[in-house]
């Protein structure tokens, strides 16, 4: 009978099979650019096709002793004889298996470093994309292409390259062996290979395909799953969503990925069945044949036993090389995704040589500035999309000629309708967004001149939403200043008015905060934020005043710790409270991405414009209670 390894491979590698492939037209390069990320590992290698070589080798001396042995039973050799050619044989088994434990070994390498190589690069890519790249593109699709394309790329450095290689050498080395034994056997074996061939094709096509409709069901449910187990999609779900038909879509999924799987269990059976049926039968007729010839004295027994063990390993070989394009252009085409990612460039990038922004640097410069957020095209890519083809509209100009100095120390308020361009105003500082044209200088170098790390040195952001990750509290705060001691943290800790809560926790700053924080109220968070912005001490202060959402007591505090994190600091601040405005140095009144107005509250109140209108629909009523806000 067939072995059960080279059957099972060859059905497993049909589930993985997408005949669409073989038209695909790879980029110019990729063969280049996928020998480069080899080169590394050139030894193991090596190491690899040569252990390939040798147990493709082994598998076919085997039978050819074996039949020797018969030979020499058949002959009534010397018993020394079947000995020396039994012990052969098992000195060939055992060597095999030291060449089998070598080969995996030199696979795993070339294939794990791969992976981490290939893992290491879109990770550390994909981070330094600028926001609008997250904006557009698919959590779900990006992580695909960090794990599932990944794999698939590194697959064409172990099986494939593998399997393709010792296919060929054990289908050439069986079928010459086989033909200097016996051409009549040799092409009276082939004649079954239609029979078999036709039908493992049609079954590989109905495995591709029910793999395919599996993955993107199980795909489906991982959505599913990962948007109502949050903690935001779970309180959306009890709020407004009915259980019982999520639970009914959800279970009509899984059923078809159950019902989908016994398909595919079957198609997987009856492709071995029918593999080992046909090798049966060509067997049937080897004995047949060969035991004819054998008793007419023109085969030896041994010969015939030979072409029959030799015969197990034929169909395997032939079945996996009838798709080996397949194969290895699905590898290929895993490649190509992957560094279609790679290949996304940047459109906020630091310089070769970057300037370094002063050491407490505290004045903002805005001149002429103008901008333009990015087109799909200049920062995201269709398939992370999940569209057929990105939007092609043409960007609109949000920002028209701001310019305004924001002095060492000062206060300065952002005011203005929403969207206004209050937001994109403060995102150009940090380097979220580069300027369209004009220019943005912190200490008076421009921020697209700056290295990053001496921009976040100096700059400090919080926003609206303060995100913390699933971590503890010291994780999240040292996110700020890995060096800082517990003393330095505890101190931030206290002038954000929180220290006293986190004292009260079980495990202190060890206390894990959950996703998003969520384990922490509004203005738990906000003080969080903030107490990681006081441990990194920055010059320049952005705040998207973070109390318009907190009831008032929450905002009461925040407020007090925000007083602390702004004092002797430059401030630019999306004004949301009365109190903040009142005390700004300077008031830039923002409508449709132009300053329409600016001045003290004083000044601009007597100036009766829109300033004076969004003071009396917006800002006057916070004077009792100071609850209301002016949405950015």
């Amino acid at each position: 009978m067939i072995g059960g390894t080279p059957g099972w491979e060859s059905m497993r590698a049909m589930t993985r099979r997408d005949p669409a492939v073989k038209d695909h037209k790879l980029a110019p390069g990729t063969w280049r650019r996928i020998l480069a990320f080899a080169r590394p590992y050139r030894r193991q290698v090596t190491v690899f096709l040569v252990t390939v070589v040798v147990s493709s080798v082994i598998s076919v001396a085997t039978p050819v002793l074996a039949g020797n042995v018969v030979n020499a039973i058949d002959d009534h050799g010397a018993r020394s004889t079947v000995v020396l050619i039994a012990a052969v044989i098992a000195g060939l088994a055992l060597f095999d298996a030291v060449v089998q434990m070598v080969s995996r070994w030199s696979s795993s390498r070339i294939g794990e470093g791969i992976i981490l190589d290939l893992r290491s690069r879109v990770f550390d890519h994909v981070q330094r994309m600028p926001l609008a790249f997250f904006t557009r593109t698919q959590t779900g699709a990006l992580v695909s292409r960090l794990n599932n394309d990944v794999i698939g790329a590194q697959r064409a450095f172990t099986s494939t390259l593998s399997g393709t290689l010792s296919n060929v050498i054990a289908l050439v080395l069986t079928l010459g062996v086989m033909m200097t034994l016996s051409w009549e056997i040799t092409l009276l074996s082939l004649v079954l290979l239609p029979v078999f061939v036709v039908p493992a094709k049609w079954v590989g096509r109905r495995l591709a395909g029910l793999t395919r409709e599996s993955a993107n069901l199980n795909a489906s449910m991982n959505t599913t799953m990962t948007e109502r187990f949050n903690v935001s999609g779970a309180q959306l779900v009890k709020l407004f969503g009915n259980p019982d038909a999520e639970s009914a879509a959800f279970t009509a999924r899984a059923a078809r990925v159950r019902d989908v799987g016994v398909l595919s269990a079957m198609y997987g059976r009856a492709f071995l069945v029918a593999l080992t049926l046909v090798a049966a039968l060509a067997q049937a007729l080897t004995y047949g044949l060969g035991g004819w010839l054998a008793l007419s004295g023109e085969l030896s027994a041994g010969t015939v036993v030979t072409l029959a063990l030799l015969l197990t390993r034929l169909y395997g070989p032939l079945t996996a090389l009838s798709n080996v394009q397949v194969d290895v252009m699905s590898a290929l085409v895993s490649f190509e995704r992957v560094f279609e990612v790679l290949d996304l460039p940047s459109s906020v990038a630091e310089r070769p040589d970057p300037a370094e922004v002063p050491a407490g640097a505290r004045t903002i410069e805005f001149d002429d500035v103008r901008f333009s957020y990015p087109t799909a095209a200049e920062v995201s890519l269709a398939s992370l999309e999940d569209v057929a083809v990105l939007d092609n509209a043409p960007a609109q100009e949000v920002l028209h000629g701001v310019s305004f100095t924001a002095r060492p120390g000062e206060l300065v308020a952002l005011v203005g309708p929403s969207g206004a361009g209050k937001t994109t105003i403060s995102q150009l500082v940090p380097r979220i967004y580069d300027v369209s044209a004009g220019a943005v200088r912190v200490g008076g170098v421009d921020v697209r001149d700056a290295s990053f790390a001496s921009l976040r040195d100096v700059v400090g952001v919080v926003t609206q939403d303060a995100h913390l990750f699933h971590d503890t509290i010291r994780v999240n705060l040292l996110y700020a200043r890995p060096d800082a001691t517990d003393e330095q943290m505890w101190d931030a800790l206290e002038r954000a008015q929180i220290a006293g809560l986190v004292r009260s926790l079980t495990d202190g700053l060890d206390t894990v905060v959950g996703e998003r924080g969520y384990r922490l109220s509004g203005g738990e968070k906000q003080r969080l934020a903030i107490a990681r912005l006081l441990l990194k001490a920055p010059g320049i202060v952005i705040l998207d005043e973070a109390t318009a959402h907190l009831d008032s007591e929450s905002e009461a505090a925040v407020q007090r710790a925000l007083d602390e994190a702004l004092a002797g600091r430059t401030s630019l601040v999306i004004a949301h409270r009365l109190s903040t405005i009142r005390g700004a140095d300077q008031i830039l009144v923002v409508a449709a991405g132009r300053i329409v107005e600016r001045g003290t509250h004083d000044e601009l109140l007597a100036a009766d414009g829109l300033y004076r209108e969004l003071y009396d629909t917006q800002f006057a009523r916070q004077s009792n209670p100071p609850v209301a806000s002016l949405a950015d």
